[in-house]
């Protein structure tokens, strides 16, 4: 990669961000085009400065990470009308100074799962409320999945089960999960807390399909016990390069190179 005065900026926001493979992903993708650009982490606490320097710098595009994807929409200037619908943001394109919004978390979730499993009429379990949550949920319902909702904050989780007209459980009622599909959209298995899973092995049986939305460590906790009892499973690669391959797109209008980006994470997983 050669830096000059010409180099496109791109990056992601969000805190904490030292565990984002968005940039090897994105600036290999960049290298394998040919494409004069360079894609940088940020740590943000202050969205309204870092969107003041997105338009101040002319970065051309941002991937937006937890905790933002809800917060940063009031500031943009355009908001796809999924991304409204979805109720949360997690890709920026800077248009001459003007900031567009749209999701493509719900593309790249729904992308990951349909390798595995269809979706229309399937029992889905999400367990999480936040912004990937909304996009997950989303895609769910869109393709005709029968969703549930586990939350451990209830006024988040009511809010998004409302909004998407399917019911809500706190967390600590994992007993009632009965499924064919079960989510984790949290970030709990995420390093360093890679000791951890959202809900006890108990409630696992071999007929589901585990998805986690966690991609580093590439293997959670609850994929290791999913895998161990005959499950199948859906790893966060999958739809951390599908929702990349969705940004890289709409910021270059050039095809992305999947598998590089696919191989990148991985190689930098180990």
């Amino acid at each position: 990669m050669q830096i000059d005065a010409k180099t496109l900026l791109y990056g992601v926001i969000g805190d904490p961000i030292v565990h984002s493979l968005s940039p090897v992903m994105h600036n290999a993708a960049f290298a394998h085009t040919g494409i004069n650009g360079a894609y940088l982490a940020f740590n943000v606490k202050d969205v309204t400065s870092a969107i003041a320097g997105i338009k101040g710098l002319g970065i051309k595009g941002m991937s937006v990470t937890i905790p933002h994807k809800i917060s940063v929409m009031e500031y943009l200037d355009e908001i796809d009308e999924d991304a409204v619908k979805i109720g949360a943001v997690n890709t920026i394109i800077n248009r001459d100074g003007k900031l567009f919004g749209f999701n493509s978390d719900c593309l790249g979730a729904s992308s990951a799962l349909l390798e595995k499993t269809d979706i229309k009429g399937k029992k889905v379990v999400m367990l999480g409320a936040g912004g990937a949550a909304r996009a997950i949920g989303y895609g769910i319902t869109s393709n005709g999945g029968d969703l549930t909702i586990f939350n451990i904050l209830e006024d988040e989780g009511q809010a998004l089960a409302d909004d998407l007209n399917v019911d809500y459980f706190h967390l600590s009622e994992y007993n009632k999960i009965q499924c064919d599909i079960l989510i984790n959209a949290t970030p709990i298995g995420m390093t360093p807390d890679i000791d951890n899973m959202p809900v006890p092995e108990t409630v696992l049986n071999k007929d589901m399909v585990v998805m986690d939305v966690v991609y580093n460590p590439l293997k959670t906790k609850l994929l290791k016990e999913a895998e161990e009892i005959g499950c199948k499973t859906v790893d966060g690669v999958s739809m951390f390069v599908y929702q990349g391959v969705a940004q890289f797109e709409s910021w270059t209008q050039t095809k992305a190179p999947v598998d590089i980006m696919r191989k990148t994470v991985l190689d930098a997983l180990g």
